[in-house]
């Protein structure tokens, strides 16, 4: 049981495998790109081979979904895009996603989301995909609302990264205001 291969014209979204650890862990050890992401940065290869069975489970088990984004051309590994809590019987998830740096405001982070979301809505029925960020995360906050993402309100100590508690924003989109972007 795998999950669906998506295409973009200049991506390949795909089950995140075992032998892409290193390109993840890279990615996670990073302090910038989790800097708002509700962990600390990963120290070990070990972790990002746990993330990835999580993943793994995750799908078998049928609550959540997360792609590896990589590169057409040269198939080089990016990053990650998936839906978390999802519940397709409750016709719901939420979108998680990070990117490598080297990517940062390339339209890649965009080009994935609209896939997932067009997935989403058209082949799993979902009515609602929502998203948790941290306040001060303007990249990520002004993706969802460039995609039509509401905020609908704060969770109060909700996030616990580097020892301290952090509030985070939730927003929502519903497959009634979804258009194709």
């Amino acid at each position: 049981m795998t999950i669906p291969n998506l295409t973009t014209q200049r991506l390949r979204l795909t089950e995140v495998q075992p032998d892409q650890a290193p390109a993840l862990f890279e990615i996670f050890s990073n302090p910038e790109v989790v800097k708002y992401y509700g962990m600390d940065p990963m120290y070990e290869l070990v972790q990002a081979e746990k993330i990835i069975q999580h993943f793994k489970n995750n799908y078998e088990t049928k609550k959540g979904m997360r792609w590896a984004i990589s590169l057409r051309d040269g198939e080089r590994f990016v990053g990650t895009i998936g839906l978390n809590n999802l519940s397709v019987g409750m016709k719901k998830a939420e979108i998680g996603f990070e990117i490598h740096p080297d990517y940062w405001r390339s339209g890649i982070t965009s080009e994935a989301l609209r896939e997932v979301l067009n997935y989403s809505f058209k082949e799993l029925s979902l009515h609602r995909i929502g998203a948790v960020t941290f306040p001060a995360n303007a990249a990520s906050i002004g993706l969802l609302k460039k995609f039509g993402f509401m905020e609908e309100g704060k969770l109060r100590s909700y996030l616990f990264q580097n020892g301290v508690s952090h509030d985070a924003l939730v927003f929502s989109l519903l497959h009634s205001d979804w258009h194709v972007k």
